[in-house]
């Protein structure tokens, strides 16, 4: 069996006022793993220790078979990094950028830079400080996938971007994993993009993995129930239900174990089912989060 890209376990690290705790992630080769969480949920700290920039102050950390951050200089070799904060030199142009990639990174695909130039629309001859803010983020992303690394962690790399370059740059990356060999952790909390592209979903808030699956399952196993229910009559206890919200005699039932006998059970106990709707990944993503820290609340005032 192939080893993971990325096989993260128990991962802690405490700062003054944040803590990631137990963090647990896994990513095939083949697979785009979108890490969705919150601004401030502990998605860059996890990068930067997938980075070996960051030491954990406990768990284990592999990438591309290299355990980390002891073996960071070797795994580093095969993995491209992209954030919406990176920077390039301002004053030199993109073709100056290219050669130095190319003098450090011996697998440079040269032909394949020149692709990218024409796919983003990019001018080599350009300064960088002359760039428009989606130009930047092409440019380095560009930088990174001609070295044909195995493994990508890009860091929102789509934040602030118009629609037409999220595209193009969501288009290239789902290309790249046409390669089994390869794999992509995209972060970002816009979950429109994880949707499009990803194939497992993990999510993160305030430090902690809160659900980890594949995007289908998630897609599948949460809906939202729309109830009408007769005076007199209680909703029975379902399976998964993570919130329950009621006006007069309709109320909206959120499960996250979504299954044809929770109809049944609805219809037996009297309630009229008004509808049974799919949710988006950001309608999950929000339902899961707000679940979890009120369940993590009333455990803490519990104590």
């Amino acid at each position: 069996m192939t080893e993971p890209l990325i096989q993260v376990d128990g991962v802690d690290k405490a700062y003054r006022f944040f803590r990631l705790s137990n963090v647990a992630l896994r990513l095939e080769a083949g697979q785009i793993l979108g890490f969705v969480g919150p601004n401030g949920a502990g998605k860059s700290t996890t990068i930067r220790i997938l980075m070996g920039m960051v030491q954990p102050d406990g768990g284990s950390v592999r990438v591309l078979g290299r355990i980390l951050p002891g073996e960071q200089a070797a795994a580093k070799q095969d993995i491209g990094f992209v954030s919406e904060d990176m920077h390039l030199y301002g004053s030199e142009t993109l073709d100056w950028h290219m050669r130095f990639v190319a003098s450090i990174y011996p697998a440079w695909d040269a032909g394949y830079a020149q692709t990218l130039l024409r796919r983003f629309n990019l001018q080599p001859a350009q300064r960088v400080k002359a760039l428009s803010h989606g130009e930047r983020v092409k440019a380095a992303l560009l930088l990174v996938l001609a070295r044909r690394p195995r493994l990508l962690l890009l860091d929102e790399p789509t934040t602030g971007l118009d629609p037409v370059a999220r595209h193009e740059i969501l288009a290239e990356l789902m290309d790249v994993v046409r390669d089994e060999r390869r794999g992509i952790l995209f972060s970002s909390h816009n979950t429109q993009d994880v949707e499009q592209i990803s194939d497992h979903i993990t999510f993160i808030d305030r430090g902690r993995i809160i659900d980890s699956s594949d995007k289908e399952t998630f897609l599948d196993r949460w809906r939202r129930l729309s109830l009408e229910v007769p005076a007199g009559t209680a909703i029975p206890a379902l399976p998964g239900a993570v919130e329950t919200t009621s006006s007069g005699r309709l109320a909206v039932v959120t499960t996250k174990a979504y299954s044809p006998e929770i109809e049944e059970a609805c219809v037996r106990a009297g309630l009229t089912i008004r509808e049974v709707q799919r949710m988006t990944l950001e309608e999950i993503f929000v339902a899961n989060v707000m679940s979890q820290r009120e369940a993590r609340e009333a455990g803490e005032a519990a104590r």
